[in-house]
Formats: C-alpha cells, structure tokens, sequence
C-alpha cells in the first residue's frame, strides 16, 4: 500500500503543478498584443499657443518659461474588439539620457479616462524590459526609492487618440537634485513607450512608439 499511496501523491503532484503552471500561463496572456491596436504616435517641440491650441480650449497647457520646453504627443490605435478588462495602458515618455519623466502632462482627454502619476506596479515593468527602466521609481540609495515624474494611465480603450503636452522644465544647479527630466532636451533623447497592464498588475506588454 505504501508504493501505492506514493504514486497516488506524485500523480497528485504532478497535476497542481500542471494546474498552477497553467493558471500563470493564462494569467499572464493578454486579451491581444501590441500588434492588433496599429499604433501611431508622434512628438515634437511646441509653443505655448501651439500647445494650447493642440488641446483645445477645453484644456490647459502647462505654461513654459525661462528655458523650459514643451513636447506635444498624439498616440492612437485601431480600437480592439475586446475592453482592458480591469488594466490600463500606461503611457511613458523618458529621457534616455537619464531614464528619468516630465514632472508634469497636460492632456485632452475625459478626466475619467486617462490620470498622470505613478503605480507601484510599474516597477515591474524594467525586470522585463530594460529598456524602459525609466518606468519605475527612481533609486536614491541603496535602500530608497523615490517616486518622481509622471506618465499617463489610460483606463478606456476608446480613449484614442490621446494627445499631450509634456513639460520639460529648466531647472538651475541647486534644483537639479530632483529626479526629472528636464530641459534642454532633443527628440532623438526621447523615449515613448505604450505598457499593457493587467488588472493584478501583470506586465502583458511593452511598445516601443519613439526612440
């Protein structure tokens, strides 16, 4: 009976392990991938009253000054035929130079379906994709993190096309100590990137739009 009971616990075994192996396979497969949305982006540097003008009077652009720089981005996508389903896209805009975000977006977009900041979550995003470091939190010290700059969430797949102004302020010796992004900047400098996250905080995907 003993080799039996044994057989039994290994078959037993065997099967949770096929079952808790199947369950993440499933848990971490996205409704679709990048490909499916045909994405289109741009940026460029604008004025204040191109700015402006590109949000629309609804919104407000952020106000540029002394050296400070302003980037418009339009993102769109061919809207998929299945909802994010609890996730979000989260879309980044980073400095190569420096893997650090604008402190600061303006978007036109309804308030409920896009929002600007930062999620714990998001530092997951550099283990599977180096070359979005700038996505998460920035390390101070050995032991402290620090959550500066922004990027946007965008919680409604129907949100598109999302445009924004991005500010990339001057800052002078003394303020350099924080951890932004800042002017001067150069497009070739810019990285835009497109994150799918899934309701539980599963890295689906990461796009590369510019840079």
């Amino acid at each position: 009976m003993t080799w039996r009971r044994a057989a039994s616990a290994a078959v037993a075994l065997v099967v949770a392990v096929a079952v808790v192996g199947g369950w993440r396979w499933w848990h971490q497969r996205p409704p679709y991938g990048p490909e499916a949305l045909q994405l289109r982006s741009s940026l460029e540097f604008v004025t204040y009253d191109e700015a402006q003008a590109a949000l629309g009077s609804a919104y407000q652009a952020p106000v540029a000054s002394g050296g400070d720089q302003l980037v418009l981005g339009r993102v769109s996508w061919q809207t998929p035929s299945a909802p994010l389903d609890g996730g979000y896209f989260a879309l980044f805009l980073v400095d190569k130079r420096t893997d650090l975000k604008p402190p600061v977006f303006a978007v036109s977009a309804p308030q409920e379906s896009v929002g600007m900041g930062s999620a714990g979550v998001e530092n997951r995003i550099a283990d599977r994709y180096p070359w979005l470091r700038g996505a998460g939190d920035v390390r101070i010290s050995e032991h402290e993190w620090q959550s500066v700059g922004s990027r946007l969430a965008i919680g409604d797949v129907a949100a598109t096309p999302v445009t924004f102004v991005a500010l990339f302020p001057h800052l002078d010796r003394q303020q350099r100590e924080f951890p932004i992004a800042t002017a001067p900047v150069t497009l070739p400098d810019l990285l835009l990137a497109l994150v799918y996250l899934g309701p539980d905080g599963q890295v689906y995907w990461a796009q590369r739009l510019q840079g």
